[in-house]
């Protein structure tokens, strides 16, 4: 039986909250209200909370055992802890008031006949159904309102259009059917041959995009980043053209506004403001961020330019190490990923690591022989520019 006391300690009520006055408090058998637990689990969180201090409020509740309430509290409090892409109707409201920006997960509100077709296509097989695929992406923003969208509709080996003409036709397809709806629309056609930018894997992507936040990320990556979102000023009647949106985002990647806002959304969305100021700080500090305990490096074979790289290959490799799932009950490793240290048009010597691979267990042969088909390199070929992911413009 939980044993209760009928008053809490006047400065957790009434003044400024302590982790010390809430342990003295529930260790007398003190029953914490929604504001307290909340406290608490942002202490914990943002590790205000030493671990001795931890240790004392987990022994505290073994002992002392909790409420239904109480319960309650620290369950909503636990699952409000991190970044939170399940957000209400009015969380969603607030952090575009506040913030200008959030970003959300399909909830079961939003086009609720897309979650049930989809779950069924696979078994089905009209996956690859044109109007599906198209009826599915459109239909979810349609229904979040947006009055103007662009899309980055990808082809080529790591792309699900491999071909440019299947890639014009869906770009095409989602034009028609967005301003079908009435709504203003653009979608890019870009390649997807060889990997967009220097990583694969889900925390270094994190650091991929926030050295791009810093003006700091791979060309590529910087140019669709920059592109896409002029479009979508312009579109948005932001910027007068296309030229000076593209220039706006630019400047905001530059000059240190962009990451700002991030870090706002951020913590608008769960994250506690140590983490998102560590993250989004001047300097890269992603120590918050999760690391694989072994990196293997890959090592050219010959010297040359390196003239192509099979996406494909290296989003296989990738999944191997964990990034992924093969099949919906797989965990997944966030630490584990590639990062490629040349990319198509750069020089590498024989013996010189033209990637590296982040993973927790051991690799195998099959792993490390695959990854090495990736990469061809060409000793005859001069230095090059990588060329433009951009393809054509759809409107």
């Amino acid at each position: 039986m939980v044993k209760t006391v009928s008053s809490a300690p006047g400065s957790a009520e009434q003044g400024e909250l302590t982790v010390s006055d809430l342990l003295a408090f529930k260790i007398k058998g003190g029953e914490l209200t929604d504001n307290q637990i909340n406290f608490l689990a942002r202490a914990i969180t943002d590790r205000t909370m030493d671990d001795c201090q931890l240790g004392a409020l987990l022994m505290c509740i073994k002992l002392k055992g909790m409420t239904d309430q109480e319960t309650v509290a620290l369950t909503r409090a636990m699952r409000d802890s991190g970044f939170r892409v399940s957000l209400t109707e009015e969380e969603v409201h607030a952090a575009l008031a506040d913030v200008g920006c959030c970003i959300m997960g399909q909830t079961t509100d939003i086009v609720p006949a897309d979650r049930r077709m989809y779950a069924t296509r696979g078994v089905t097989s009209t996956v690859f159904s044109l109007p599906l695929i198209v009826s599915s992406i459109v239909s979810k923003k349609a229904a979040e309102s947006v009055k103007a969208l662009v899309m980055d509709v990808k082809y080529g080996r790591g792309a699900f259009s491999k071909t440019r003409e299947e890639g014009e036709q869906l770009a095409q397809a989602l034009v028609n059917v967005t301003k079908g709806l009435g709504m203003k629309v653009c979608a890019l056609l870009t390649a997807m041959d060889v990997p967009i930018g220097t990583t694969i894997g889900n925390a270094l992507e994190v650091r991929e995009a926030l050295d791009c936040l810093r003006g700091r990320g791979p060309p590529d990556l910087h140019q669709l980043v920059t592109h896409l979102g002029g479009e979508l000023l312009a579109m948005s009647g932001v910027t007068a053209s296309v030229n000076e949106g593209h220039e706006a985002v630019v400047r905001v990647l530059s000059d240190g506004s962009a990451r700002a806002t991030f870090s706002a959304m951020l913590q608008k969305q769960g994250v506690s403001v140590e983490v998102a100021e560590s993250l989004c700080g001047d300097e890269p500090d992603y120590h918050h961020l999760p690391a694989a305990t072994h990196c293997t490096p890959l090592l050219a074979t010959t010297a040359g330019v390196v003239v192509d790289m099979d996406a494909m290959v290296v989003a296989r490799v990738s999944l191997a190490l964990g990034t992924g799932r093969t099949r919906i009950d797989d965990p997944i490793n966030y630490a584990a990923g590639i990062i490629l240290l040349k990319v198509v048009g750069e020089r590498v010597e024989a013996g010189e690591a033209w990637a590296e691979l982040h993973h927790d267990a051991p690799l195998s042969k099959m792993i490390l022989t695959t990854a090495q088909t990736a990469i061809t390199i060409n000793p005859d070929t001069d230095v090059f520019k990588k060329p433009s992911l951009i393809t054509a413009r759809f409107a």
